[in-house]
């Protein structure tokens, strides 16, 4: 006789299965127009827009460098939350496979707490910390 899977091993409900998917489509939500709003603001605009200088004069090389530091600040911005994209893309991959939930350390359930707080995560507390210790 076969044993049955138990939702400690891994196995979530539709209706719980639906609500982590609707928390990671929010999320990703939210990240794309983070990055749209900051590829906009950076990418787009020239220093003088940036800068809302219409005169003709030039740039004082001290602004310049500010300028230069804001951009870079804000495309790491964009690189990061892409990253974050991304592991939210493998969570709803991995709550399609029925994989997801589960810490990928320790193939322990993740608590329902962690997974409400940072939906796209793949480890577990336990492992998280021990991975960051490393």
């Amino acid at each position: 006789m076969q044993k049955r899977k138990t939702a400690k091993q891994g196995k979530m409900d539709k209706k719980t299965s639906e609500f982590y998917k609707k928390l990671l489509l929010e999320k990703r939500e939210d990240i794309l127009g983070d990055i749209s709003q900051i590829s906009e603001e950076t990418l787009k605009k020239s220093q003088k827009d940036a800068s809302g200088d219409i005169s003709g004069y030039t740039f004082h090389m001290a602004d310049v460098a500010t300028d230069n530091y804001d951009r870079e600040f804000s495309l790491g911005l964009a690189s990061k939350e892409r990253g974050v994209l991304m592991e939210i893309n493998y969570a709803l991959q991995k709550l399609q496979e029925g994989r997801f939930g589960l810490c990928e350390s320790c193939k322990k359930p993740i608590s329902k707490v962690r997974l409400k707080a940072v939906p796209y995560t793949t480890l577990c507390l336990k492992c998280q910390q021990a991975k960051e210790k490393r």
